[in-house]
């Protein structure tokens, strides 16, 4: 068969494009892109693409079970969601005690053993077992996205000194090489050097944040919202909209320090973005810059509050406390100049365009205007949000840049919430997870409504159907979801044989990607990818033979168990 080789255009300024030819691949890529270089080949067992927490999580489970990888990761920081993206878990009641991976909670327990270790913790707050250093009102374990970054990190450390572990940062996917519905290999390049690296390997996962991999693998893929008569759930809409993605946020720290200032300069979009309204339906209530916001569930303007001052915010809730990662009364007195809160709300959430689907030059200007809109809401806050106790603006505010490892004092990578998903061996539907429609289905209520048990589940989770306004001009679409399964066939593409979803651009639809998008349901679809393919090597077997034989399958679901991984909620 002919090999082909796709390079992304974008990345050699809309000269390359994709051929087949004959040759050696170090060939066909230096007279493409670097005719005078010699261009390194890496080998695994298994190559990641991405670093974000579905990335680590395979890694992790890859690697102890004796697998050679290469994880490859954008920026410099692994752990996406929770260090480059700087947003705190949101998670489930129960996650202290099950509905999510015995590595998951280790995750957990080696960032409040690291607080321990290495923080000036009060004598109380070191001796309180579920410690949350934040004390923010989104999590139980609201903290610093750097000492999530240090955790994975350390983690890491013993498989990167005995080789068994490649780590390539600030590192990004532009072409692979085919043969049949086999990858073979996927070029990478630096985003500090411009060298290339072709990574081979037996199987790859891409566990990157907007589905990177999969046109460049020619996996077949969706995106944006599927229509009604597609999919016949209940919220999806008559018409399909492939540009209709939600919201991505950039998101950004900001420490409260009393008698100071703090202001920072004037954005350049200031005045646009302090009078611009949503074109949304239902209605946004009026300017996106206000507390005044469309609650989620009710559809209804509800107020938001606003008081680094105390408790009390005038508001449903107090968005100082909801997502605060350091509260100063957990450490000894002098550590922290205040609380430091992580802005992650509906007034920035960006809406005027998409990363996916985009040129080059579009991705940037997107990416330019939501830190716009960013800065643009911190100086809001300093100087015209209605203070709690009388007066305008808080100016004692101040960007934490050094929290989030950025000059700018932003995020290092965009809050992603929807990315290309692989059409799948098997798409979870609202019907399968849904609590209206699958109550109508079922005909149960209560504690007796259940959602679709998945013969061949690897994975468990709980969150609601949440999906922030969209690009298409949707506002909030929220409702109720059941503690659900992660079906293993929704984890695989129909035609690509050695290629694994792993983070959120496995079978799910626009509806459903709103509750299988959060923390621990992210990480633990990379753990059920990382051990699928060791099985898969271990048994020289395809992902997909698995997936077929009733046999295999229960043997590999075994294995996840013993490993402690959760696949049921009995």
């Amino acid at each position: 068969p002919i090999i082909r080789h796709v390079i992304d255009r974008r990345q050699f300024g809309g000269t390359v494009a994709a051929f087949a030819t004959v040759g050696t691949l170090n060939e066909r890529v230096m007279n493409a892109a670097q005719p005078a270089a010699k261009i390194k080949e890496v080998s695994a067992d298994l190559v990641i693409i991405g670093g974000g927490l579905g990335g680590c999580s395979a890694a992790i489970a890859a690697l102890r079970n004796g697998l050679r990888v290469v994880l490859t990761e954008e920026t410099d920081w692994i752990g996406g969601q929770l260090t480059s993206q700087a947003v705190p878990p949101d998670e489930h009641r129960w996650i202290e005690t099950h509905g999510a991976n015995a590595s998951y909670r280790e995750l957990r327990r080696r960032i409040r053993d690291y607080y321990r270790q290495h923080y000036p913790l009060t004598d109380a707050a070191r001796q309180t077992t579920l410690l949350n250093p934040g004390n923010g009102s989104v999590s139980r374990l609201c903290h610093e996205p750097r000492v999530a970054l240090a955790v994975l990190r350390d983690w890491f450390a013993p498989y990167v000194s005995n080789g068994k572990l490649t780590l390539m940062t600030e590192c990004k996917a532009i072409g692979s090489e085919l043969m049949g519905d086999l990858v073979q290999s996927v070029t990478v390049t630096s985003l500090r050097s411009s060298q290339l690296r072709v990574l081979t390997a037996s199987f790859f996962i891409d566990a990157s944040e907007l589905g990177d991999l999969l046109p460049l693998t020619q996996t077949e893929f969706v995106t944006g919202s599927e229509s009604r008569s597609e999919t016949n759930e209940l919220h999806a809409p008559d018409q399909a909209g492939p540009d209709n993605q939600q919201a991505f946020t950039i998101c950004f720290p900001i420490e409260y320090v009393a008698g100071a200032d703090h202001t920072i300069e004037q954005p350049a979009e200031y005045k646009f973005w302090r009078d611009f309204v949503p074109q949304l339906v239902p209605a946004w209530p009026g300017r996106l810059l206000d507390f005044t916001y469309t609650h989620p569930r009710s559809g209804m303007p509800r107020k938001l509050g606003f008081n680094p001052l105390g408790p009390k915010s005038g508001g449903v809730i107090n968005l100082w406390r909801y997502r605060r990662i350091v509260d100063a009364t957990n450490f000894k007195d002098g550590t922290y100049g205040g609380d430091i809160s992580l802005v992650n709300w509906p007034q920035n959430d960006y809406v005027l365009g998409n990363l996916v689907g985009v040129s080059d030059q579009q991705w940037r200007d997107h990416m330019n205007q939501a830190k716009q809109l960013s800065l643009s809401l911190m100086y809001w806050l300093q100087t015209e949000v209605p203070r709690f106790d009388g007066g305008q603006g808080y100016p004692e505010l101040r960007l934490r840049g050094d929290i989030v490892g950025t000059d700018d004092g932003l995020a290092k990578y965009p809050y992603v919430r929807e990315s290309r998903r692989i059409r799948a061996c098997f798409t979870v539907l609202e019907e399968h997870v849904g609590v209206e429609q699958r109550g109508s289905i079922s005909g149960k209520s209560g504690d007796e409504l259940k959602a679709t048990t998945f013969g061949d589940s690897v994975g468990v989770g709980s969150y609601g159907i949440d999906l922030h306004p969209s690009t298409g001009g949707d506002n909030y679409i929220d409702f109720a979801a059941l503690p659900f399964q992660v079906p293993l066939g929704a984890l695989l593409p129909r035609r690509v044989q050695n290629l694994v979803a792993a983070s959120k651009n496995i079978g799910v639809t626009h509806i459903t990607g709103g509750c299988y998008r959060m923390h621990p349901v992210e990480w633990g679809i990379g753990e059920a990818a990382g051990c699928l393919i060791a099985y898969s090597l271990a048994n020289r077997l395809k992902p997909q033979a698995i997936h077929q034989s009733a046999r295999r399958l229960e043997a590999f679901q075994k294995m996840l168990q013993t490993q402690g991984v959760e696949i049921s909620w009995s």
